[in-house]
């Protein structure tokens, strides 16, 4: 392994430990009056109960035409800003309101420093995908990491409007690595589907994993 990829990987673990959070920005739900419940930094819960019955820490209300919606948190974590400009005023429906964050857990922090090492084969479209035949057969019998793919391959079936469309593979060739959806599932146009590792690469991949998980808390 180089000492470039040795550096590479130290940058990048340097940076998730100095800012460990998945931040994810809480929008109007609908059009109203925004009163916020929640205060910047202060811890938030997500839903809990045996049956997730009880409701997380409430963020923020919104009114319209006299009916009162209180916004809950979904997850555990923390408020990291509020837009508090928008307290008591009319929003439209999407506009920002706050933001959370929530601690990144150590499967989070491998799979994040996997998309930046892997090339990442992305949907061309909105659809939904499906391995093609040979590659699912090959799948079943010897799993996904034993796949090795090239430029050119038929690797991918996007189904749209009822209409099935082989997907060629472009981009490095190497070994599939991660699989980012189920097939049949929709994937967004732009989202990953496949994680691709070149044979030389397969050593610094397991490094991270290794690393990551001796010495992420």
């Amino acid at each position: 392994m180089s000492a470039q990829q040795e550096i590479h990987f130290d940058e990048i673990i340097s940076r998730y430990r100095s800012d460990p959070y998945h931040y994810v920005d809480i929008c109007a739900v609908h059009t109203g009056r925004v009163r916020f419940l929640a205060q910047e930094n202060s811890p938030v819960e997500g839903v809990t109960g045996e049956w997730l019955h009880k409701l997380g820490t409430p963020l923020y209300q919104i009114e319209r035409e006299r009916n009162t919606k209180v916004i809950t948190a979904k997850a555990n974590g923390e408020v990291a800003s509020v837009c508090r400009e928008l307290d008591g005023q009319f929003v439209e429906a999407g506009e920002k309101l706050l933001t959370l964050r929530h601690p990144l857990k150590k499967k989070d922090v491998i799979e994040a420093i996997l998309q930046e090492v892997l090339f990442l084969f992305k949907a061309p479209e909105r659809a939904r995908y499906y391995f093609s035949l040979d590659i699912q057969s090959r799948i079943d019998q010897k799993g996904a990491r034993s796949i090795f793919i090239q430029p050119g391959d038929e690797i991918i079936t996007m189904s749209l409007m009822k209409r099935d469309t082989p997907v060629y593979y472009s981009g490095e060739a190497g070994l599939i690595h991660s699989v980012y959806f189920k097939p049949g599932d929709s994937v967004y146009q732009g989202a990953p589907l496949i994680g691709i590792c070149p044979e030389e690469k397969f050593p610094l991949v397991q490094k991270v994993i290794t690393r990551v998980k001796a010495e992420w808390e």
